[in-house]
C-alpha cells in the first residue's frame, strides 16, 4: 500500500476541508436566496437533495475542464483535442472549432490497434458493408452472426480455454456475470481495489461479500480460513460456493496480480478463481496472452477468465472464457446475453483481426514487434519517471503507470499545464480513488515512438517541478564522454 508523507497528507486534508467548508457556506446562502423563490415542483420531491450532489457542484465543477475533453480523431499516439471554454465558472463547457494536436498518454490503446491498421481496417470495412453497423437484435434472436461464432472460438483459443462467450460492453461483463454465478448462500472474496464493475456485480448477486487486503495472498488465506470455519451468517451452514475475484493488472495502480500465490491458496481451500484481465490481456506476456502467460500460471487453474476488447484490441465489448459447461450455462441465464443487442459485427471483426496480427497469422511479425515495443516503452517510461523523482505506482511490464498528485489543487494544475504543451493526460481523484490518493494515470502504447516518449518526459518533468509533485530526490544525470562518465549535479 502507498505510504503518504505526513506533511502531504496534512495539507491534502486541509485543502479538502477548506473546499468543503466554502461549499457549505455557499450552499447556506443559496438556500436563503431560494427561499424567496416559489418552488415549481408542484408536490414532487426533489430528485437530488443538496448533499447528494454537493461534491459535483462544489468540487468537480471547479475542474470540469480537465475531464471529458472531446477529441476529433482516432485515439492514436497523437490525436486532436477540441478546445472548450466556459462562461459560468465551469458549470457548462462549450466547444469551439479549434483543435490542438496532442500526444495521447490517456487512452488504453496499448498495441496501437485503435487507429487505422493495414490488416485490420480493410476487413472491418468489408464486415461493415456485409453485416451493417449493428445486428439490431439480441444474441438469442437474430443477433448471432458467423462473425460472432468465429470470435468466440478465436477468443477461447487465444486465452487457452475450451469455450468463450462475448458481450457488447466490458463493464457489463463483470456486473452481469457475477449475479448469475453467485447468489444467496455463496461467498465472494474480492480484492480491496477491484474495479467498480466487480463491486457492483458482487453487490447485485445477493451473495455475502468479504474483502482482502490489496494483492496480499497471506490476508486472503486468513479470510478464507475464517469464513470456511464460520460458515454462512446466522445458520453457520457451509457455503454453497466460494469465489475469489482478482484483476490481472489493477487499472488505478498498474500492479500485476500475485496470481501464482493466489491460485495456490484457492486450490488449497477449494475456492474458484475469477480473473479480470481487462488491462492485461493482449498487453503482457510473450505472445500477449496476459498474466497467466507472464507469470507462468496454467489457465486450467483459473476457473473463470474475463477480459475486455477495449484496450489492446482497439474495439469494444468483453468476454468470459471457461469450461464448456460454464459457457453453456451463461448462454441460457445471463441477461447481458439474452436481453441486450449483440456486439457490432465490424467491432467483432476488428477483434479477430487484431488477434491474428498478435499471433502472426497475418503473415507478418508486426504482432511480436508490437508486444516487444509496448514492453520496452512501458519499462523505459516508468524508469525515467522514477529517476526524475516522481512517485510512480505499478510493476515492470505494466503499461499503466500512475503518478501520485495527492493534493486537490495539483489535479487541475498538472492537467492544464500538460495540455498547454500539447500533452494529453488523464487525472483521477475521489471517488475513483481514495480521498488522499489523487493521481495522473499514464497509459503507454506500442504506437508511441522513442521521440514521443522523450518529449512527454521533458514536459512532465517541467510541469512536475512547477506543480511540486516530485516527492523523491532525482537521480544525478550522467554524461558519457568516451569511457569516462561525468556526473552532473
Amino acid at each position: 500500500m502507498i505510504t503518504i508523507p505526513y506533511l502531504t497528507a496534512l495539507t491534502t486534508y486541509f485543502s479538502y476541508g477548506l473546499l468543503f467548508a466554502f461549499g457549505q457556506f455557499r450552499d447556506f446562502f443559496r438556500k436563503i436566496f431560494d427561499w424567496w423563490h416559489a418552488s415549481n415542483l408542484q408536490g414532487y420531491a426533489p430528485i437530488c437533495l443538496g448533499l447528494e450532489d454537493f461534491y459535483f457542484r462544489r468540487l468537480y465543477h471547479r475542474i470540469q475542464d480537465c475531464f471529458g475533453r472531446p477529441i476529433s480523431s482516432a485515439p492514436d499516439a497523437w490525436f486532436d483535442v477540441v478546445e472548450r471554454y466556459s462562461n459560468d465558472n465551469n458549470k457548462t463547457m462549450k466547444r469551439t472549432d479549434k483543435i490542438n494536436r496532442c500526444l495521447n498518454l490517456g487512452s488504453y490503446n496499448y498495441l496501437g490497434f485503435a487507429a487505422s491498421d493495414e490488416y485490420c481496417t480493410p476487413r472491418v470495412i468489408d464486415s461493415l458493408n456485409r453485416f451493417s453497423a449493428s445486428t439490431c437484435s439480441t444474441r438469442v434472436d437474430g443477433g448471432t452472426t458467423t462473425v460472432h461464432k468465429e470470435l468466440e472460438e478465436c477468443v477461447a483459443n487465444f486465452v487457452g480455454k475450451p469455450a468463450a462467450i462475448v458481450f457488447g460492453m466490458g463493464y457489463v461483463t463483470n456486473s452481469a456475470i457475477l449475479p448469475v454465478l453467485m447468489g444467496k448462500g455463496g461467498l465472494i472474496i474480492s480484492d480491496s481495489l477491484n474495479h467498480n464493475s466487480i463491486v457492483n456485480g458482487a453487490r447485485g448477486s445477493g451473495a455475502t461479500i468479504r474483502v482482502f487486503q490489496h494483492n496480499t495472498p497471506s490476508h486472503l488465506e486468513k479470510v478464507l480460513r475464517e469464513q470456511i470455519a464460520e460458515g454462512q451468517p446466522r445458520t453457520h451452514r457451509p457455503w454453497k460456493k466460494i469465489i475469489v475475484v482478482v484483476e490481472g493488472i489493477y487499472s488505478m495502480e498498474g500492479e500485476l496480480c500475485k496470481l501464482p500465490e493466489i491460485v495456490a491458496i484457492c486450490k488449497k481451500y477449494k475456492a474458484y478463481v475469477y480473473l479480470d484481465e481487462a488491462h492485461s490481456i493482449g498487453a503482457v506476456g510473450k505472445t500477449g496472452r496476459g498474466v497467466c502467460e507472464l507469470l507462468g500460471v496454467d489457465t486450467a487453474d483459473v476457473d473463470i477468465m474475463m477480459g475486455t476488447f477495449t484496450k489492446s484490441f482497439g474495439s469494444c465489448g468483453g468476454y468470459i472464457a471457461g469450461s464448456k459447461e460454464l459457457i453453456q450455462y451463461l448462454k441460457y441465464t445471463c441477461p447481458a446475453h439474452l436481453y441486450t443487442t449483440s456486439i457490432s459485427p465490424p467491432a467483432a471483426r476488428q477483434i479477430i483481426s487484431a488477434i491474428k496480427v498478435i499471433l502472426g497469422e497475418d503473415g507478418s511479425s508486426r504482432g511480436a514487434q508490437k508486444l516487444a515495443r509496448i514492453r520496452e516503452n512501458s519499462n523505459f517510461f516508468r524508469s525515467e519517471l522514477q529517476k526524475m523523482g516522481f512517485e510512480v505506482l505499478g510493476d515492470n511490464d505494466s503499461p499503466v503507470m500512475p503518478i501520485m498528485l495527492y493534493n486537490p489543487a495539483k489535479i487541475p494544475a498538472f492537467s492544464r499545464e500538460c495540455l498547454k504543451q500539447n500533452i494529453a493526460v488523464v487525472t483521477v481523484a475521489f471517488p475513483a480513488t481514495p480521498l488522499l490518493l489523487a493521481r495522473a494515470r499514464i497509459c503507454i502504447s506500442a504506437a508511441h515512438t522513442k521521440e514521443d516518449l522523450l518529449k512527454a518526459l521533458e514536459v512532465i518533468s517541467e510541469v512536475g517541478d512547477m506543480v511540486g509533485i516530485k516527492y523523491f530526490p532525482a537521480e544525478p544525470k550522467k554524461l558519457e564522454q568516451g569511457k569516462d562518465t561525468i556526473k552532473l549535479e
